[in-house]
């Protein structure tokens, strides 16, 4: 099954005024978010009750509003808070690795992009974003309750016309698409096994990126990657600390964000 689902195109970085049905949360002094869909109407915010959106009229990003009282500031999500608020059910690639992926597989504006195994959308979501307005990103997703969670996620970016899917295994099914992919990435437990399958959707010199959890898979993919005669296949893995900085002193944080997954890149040789 290949599903679009009818949303318009919003233009992300354009200096406007909030419109009806867009996606924005609120900010707290504290950080605290809370998240809603404009409306110039009352409208039921989660952890703040009823509130009225002719408040958010004429107003653009960064933008502050008082509500009972209490100042929030108006933000437009980024890629990475679409991200970090996710409705999650399988695991996420997250912005540590999906920035990677975005960087090593040379993702831009107008490309089309062939995902297979969708989680909970964290990497849909980047790649949307790095893709929009032109391009697209189309999925091939096994299971149907995740491609279902996926698009909810990605019908609050915006920019959710831009992605489609298709239910099945990527070993052996069609991903559902007319075209040559400009980047193929692959999260499933046997990204090898599906090569043969998929490396004819990737147009010559495109671009593939493997996400695995163990380093046994990582040997599989790049074995399999330079018998099928890939280029450039080189693997990495991504750990990243946050700083605590205070006035007369800086430490590294205490809750490091290390082993998430490895990532696989390598580029199609013409054959």
């Amino acid at each position: 099954m290949r599903v679009g689902n009818g949303y318009d195109v919003v233009a992300h970085h354009a200096v406007m005024e909030f419109q009806e049905n867009e996606t924005v949360f609120l900010e707290d002094p504290s950080g605290r978010r809370h998240w809603l869909k404009v409306s110039f109407g009352m409208v039921k915010v989660q952890g703040l009750g009823a509130v009225d959106g002719s408040k958010l009229k004429g107003l653009d990003d960064g933008a502050r509003i008082t509500i009972v009282g209490k100042e929030y500031t108006v933000f437009r999500p980024g890629a990475m808070d679409l991200m970090g608020s996710l409705d999650r059910g399988a695991q996420i690639i997250t912005p540590k690795d999906a920035a990677t992926i975005l960087m090593h597989c040379d993702v831009h504006a107008g490309d089309r992009v062939l995902e297979v195994g969708a989680g909970s959308g964290g990497l849909t979501t980047a790649l949307l974003s790095a893709v929009a307005p032109s391009g697209c990103v189309h999925t091939l997703e096994l299971k149907e309750e995740n491609a279902k969670r996926v698009e909810r996620n990605v019908n609050r970016t915006g920019i959710g016309a831009l992605w489609s899917y298709t239910i099945g295994d990527a070993r052996e099914s069609d991903p559902g698409i007319d075209w040559k992919a400009d980047v193929l990435t692959m999260d499933m437990p046997d990204p090898w096994l599906a090569l043969v399958n998929l490396g004819g959707h990737l147009r010559d010199g495109g671009r593939i990126c493997i996400y695995v959890p163990n380093m046994n898979q990582v040997e599989s993919s790049v074995i399999a990657l330079r018998e099928a005669g890939y280029a450039d296949v080189r693997a990495l893995e991504n750990i990243q600390r946050y700083l605590e900085v205070h006035p007369g002193g800086v430490r590294p944080s205490f809750d490091t964000l290390g082993h998430t997954g490895y990532l696989v890149f390598a580029r199609k040789r013409t054959v």
